[in-house]
């Protein structure tokens, strides 16, 4: 009889990771070990001290180290995370911030700039819009609680940290600042409070008029696992994809149900039939080349911005076959 395999994986509780997180769905030959926690603690404890031997990661961080020729891990080609991030982009009532024309020479609030969302934020607003990161006064520190923000690389233009005692929140509300990207929603917003509006206040067709038009749906998260377990268990890698594929088929087929809605969304099924006719049947697509136009993109998002001296190939970034 084989030894089954046990491997710690470190994940966030999605509809698409919890049939994996609840046992409805188990790896050829695996036993997972899993540790449900925000991604942001799984990218740390994973790309920098190597907790786990599989973990949801930040696709842009994971691509950097890559594009360092770093070997420690290997990607599995699982988008786990994707969203647009036009919706992410807030501006100040009265500021006369109506369109992305009007960014340049504004002071803009960002925790970092190195983030997936805000690479692919940058990168849109520079190829649609010609508003390259150079053009743009940053203003980088905690959301809200202060926080040390890290100095980017060249071609950010002029940068400025905020005090040690300073969020961004607070910045914007006392008028220090006109605009914060986040990927988070800021407690201003949250609140309704007036000063603040998105810049895209219709972001959905925004979006949707971006997808039809590039074809890219950005991925957030990915997979990555250590390259010695890789080595070791060369299979292991196919069988986890396998099983995070049916983890998500299941949980979108859970969604598609009008006997009782899976999701507190009073318009669930008519979101699913609009996604499925705005992207096709299979919305949430995993595979390295399936999604070749995404990582392409973000790989070359990330040299533009010098945060990567080179766009690692896709074999480099996933296993294949």
């Amino acid at each position: 009889m084989n030894q089954r395999l046990t491997l710690r994986l470190a994940c966030w509780d999605y509809d698409r990771t919890r049939p994996l997180i609840d046992g409805r769905v188990k790896p050829e030959g695996i036993d997972l070990q899993i540790s449900v926690m925000r991604p942001r603690e799984a990218f740390t404890r994973m790309l920098e001290r190597e907790e786990f031997d599989i973990a949801e990661v930040s696709l842009a961080n994971y691509t950097q180290l890559k594009a360092k020729a770093d070997t420690r891990f290997v990607g599995i080609p699982v988008a786990l995370s994707r969203m647009f991030r036009h919706s992410c982009i807030y501006v100040r009532a009265g500021a006369g911030i109506n369109h992305p024309k009007d960014l340049p020479g504004r002071r803009v609030g960002a925790v970092q700039v190195d983030s997936t969302g805000l690479i692919f934020i940058k990168g849109m607003l520079a190829h649609e819009y010609g508003i390259t990161p150079d053009r743009i006064k940053w203003v980088l520190g905690g959301l809200e609680a202060p926080a040390r923000g890290k100095l980017p690389p060249g071609g950010h233009g002029d940068v400025e940290m905020l005090g040690d005692t300073e969020t961004l929140v607070n910045a914007f509300a006392g008028g220090a600042i006109d605009v914060i990207i986040s990927n988070h929603i800021p407690s201003l917003y949250r609140a309704r409070d007036p000063r603040m509006l998105r810049l895209f206040k219709d972001f959905k067709s925004v979006e949707q008029n971006y997808f039809k038009r590039t074809g890219i749906f950005p991925v957030m998260h990915t997979l990555a696992m250590r390259s010695s377990v890789h080595a070791a268990h060369p299979q292991a890698a196919a069988h986890i994809y396998e099983a995070f594929c049916r983890a998500r088929d299941i949980a979108i087929d859970d969604l598609y149900d009008t006997d009782a809605l899976r999701i507190t969304l009073p318009w669930l099924i008519d979101h699913i039939d609009e996604s499925r006719r705005v992207f096709g049947e299979n919305y949430w697509v995993y595979g390295a080349e399936a999604n070749r136009k995404v990582w392409d993109t973000l790989s070359g998002y990330l040299v533009e911005q010098q945060l990567a001296a080179r766009k690692p190939d896709l074999t480099e970034l996933f296993v294949t076959g």
